[in-house]
Order: structure tokens, then C-alpha cells, then sequence
């Protein structure tokens, strides 16, 4: 018996890994399948905003649902990576693609400077303290007008990847779907590694991950980096699509955004933070109709999912059909 069960235990210690592989995989199903339904080049657009910010939600997710820390300011790192791209090819005739790495390899290194004594911080102090970091970075990006355009933002060169041009609506929303499979990928095959057991043993709490030997400190700070790079990533595809950039982009609106698209698609979910992208990039879209009350109405929705849908929305209808197969 005891041989049994020990055969048993590793398929159901990676049930969890092959089940997000699963919702992976289907997910990129859909985005192959989907723009066959697409009647014009507009759903295009928003498919792939939807891809991009759900790129920027998977890394806030790591950091708020598996490590447990609370950021408010992690548009900040959209921003530099926006602002590479433009201000690369811009100024110091730097390519595209190098701009596009530099920005990321910036973000790493703002996120591992600022995240060693912020991730010291716990509760409403780190919120805090995140928060002023993002909203240092928007001032900054509006006062260095010289290199940023200041307030007005600045034009955003057409990207150049070994002489190919990148243009075109349908173009992005396959860079944006490829990217973030694989970022979710990257995120799966994270959650599943040691440092991912490690992180939920932090988010559970820190005194016991410490006692079983988990470098806590370390820990937060490599999710706090990684989280930064999947921002910096999302923010160089939307400036580079959209083809202008302000300093919006970093804002703190911003910042609660991402947050609100991991609560509601459900946090320590991958699938989730696609979910949550698409609800609160495409609800404004089909609510336009209401004109004046389109705020309103958006922001009953988003009260709704979180009254009925506590957990999430992705989590929230797994746990339901569970319970009906049980």
C-alpha cells in the first residue's frame, strides 16, 4: 500500500502544473482560432491590447498572488519600457529590438535597486511605498521634456527587426498572442519550480518560509524583478503599436488598473489575468452606447464580479464546476 501511494504522489503533485499547461494550450486555440470571426481590423486592435495588458497582468500576478506583496505603482515599469522604445530610436538612433531588451534590462534594474528596501516593507507600508514609486516615475517622464516630450508624450518609430518593418493591426495582435502564451509559459513552468513552492510558502507566511530554510528577502525580490520585465515587455508593445506615447502610460490610474484586472480575473490565476485584461479592455468598448453612463455602468459590473465572484472570476467558476462534478 505504501508502494501505491508513493506512485500515486507525484501525478498529483504535478496535476496542478498540467492543468495550467491545459488552459494554456486552449487558450492559444482561441487566439488562433478567434480572428477568423473578426469582422474588420478593429477587433484586431483590441484583441491585442487585450494580449498586451494581459501580458503586464500575468507578472502583477506572480507578485501579488504567489509572493503575497501588494504593488501600486508597477505601471512605473510599463513606462520605462514604453519610453525605451520611443526614446531609443528617437535620439540615439538605437534599433528597435535593442531598445525594446534595454528597456527590460532597465526595468530589472530599477525593480532590483527600489525592490530591496520597498520588499521590506509589509501591509498598506508597501502599497504605499510602490505607489510613490510609480508616481515618481510619471513625474519624471513628464518633466524631462527634452527626451520624453513632457505631458504631450512623443511619436514612437515603427519598429525595424533585421530590415522587416512591424506594421499592421493584424501583425500586433499575433506578436501580442505569441508573447503572451509564452510569457504564460514562462509563468506556469515558474510557479511549479522551487522558487514557485518557495513563494507560496511566503504568501502563507513569511516566519514559517523562514524557519524551512526559504531566503525570503531573495525570494521577493527575483518575483519583484521578474514582474517589472513582464511590465517593461507589455509597456514596449504598446507604444510600439499604438505608435505615440504619454506619460499616462506610468500613470497611477494605470497601476489600479492592473491591479484590478488580477482581482477580478482571479488572483494566482494565469487564465485570469487574460480574463481580467479582456473585461476591463473590452467592457469600455461595448458600453459606449451608454455614452454619459458608461462609467457608471462599468463600474457596477466590476462591483458585481466582486460581490458574486469573490475569488475571482476564473477561480470563482472552477470552484463551481468542481463542486457540480462532485
Amino acid at each position: 500500500m505504501l508502494r501505491h501511494t508513493a506512485d500515486r504522489i507525484p501525478a498529483v503533485l504535478r496535476r496542478p502544473f498540467v492543468q495550467r499547461l491545459s488552459a494554456i494550450a486552449v487558450i492559444a486555440v482561441i487566439a488562433i482560432v478567434i480572428p477568423a470571426f473578426f469582422p474588420s481590423t478593429y477587433y484586431y486592435r483590441v484583441a491585442a491590447l487585450v494580449f498586451v495588458f494581459a501580458i503586464a497582468a500575468i507578472g502583477l500576478n506572480l507578485l501579488m498572488g504567489f509572493a503575497g506583496q501588494v504593488s501600486l505603482g508597477h505601471a512605473g515599469f510599463m513606462g520605462i519600457g514604453a519610453y525605451a522604445v520611443a526614446i531609443g530610436p528617437t535620439h540615439f538612433n538605437i534599433p528597435s529590438w535593442l531598445s525594446f531588451l534595454i528597456g527590460a534590462a532597465l526595468s530589472a534594474f530599477v525593480a532590483f535597486i527600489v525592490g530591496r528596501p520597498i520588499l521590506r516593507l509589509k501591509g498598506h507600508y508597501l502599497a504605499v511605498a510602490t505607489l510613490g514609486f510609480g508616481l515618481l516615475l510619471a513625474i519624471v517622464f513628464v518633466n524631462e521634456a527634452r527626451l520624453t516630450g513632457g505631458p504631450d508624450g512623443m511619436l514612437v518609430p515603427r519598429p525595424v527587426l533585421f530590415g522587416w518593418s512591424v506594421r499592421g493591426t493584424e501583425t500586433w495582435y499575433w506578436i501580442a498572442a505569441i508573447s503572451f502564451v509564452f510569457g504564460a509559459a514562462l509563468a506556469a513552468n515558474l510557479i511549479d519550480s522551487p522558487t514557485g513552492r518557495a513563494l507560496r510558502a511566503i504568501h502563507d507566511s513569511e516566519v514559517a518560509a523562514r524557519v524551512l530554510g526559504v531566503d525570503v528577502a531573495k525570494q521577493k525580490l527575483v518575483i519583484f524583478i521578474i514582474s517589472a520585465v513582464y511590465a517593461s515587455v507589455a509597456g514596449s508593445y504598446l507604444a510600439a503599436f499604438n505608435g505615440h506615447i504619454t506619460p499616462d502610460v506610468s500613470g497611477f490610474l494605470r497601476s489600479i488598473e492592473l491591479v484590478a484586472m488580477v482581482v477580478l480575473g482571479g488572483i494566482g490565476s494565469i487564465a485570469g489575468s487574460l480574463v481580467g485584461a479582456a473585461l476591463l479592455v473590452m467592457l469600455p468598448q461595448v458600453l459606449t452606447f451608454l455614452h454619459d453612463y458608461e462609467q457608471m455602468v462599468l463600474g457596477l459590473v466590476v462591483m458585481g464580479v466582486m460581490i458574486f465572484l469573490r475569488a475571482g472570476i476564473v477561480p470563482s467558476i472552477a470552484a463551481a464546476l468542481s463542486r457540480r462534478r462532485a
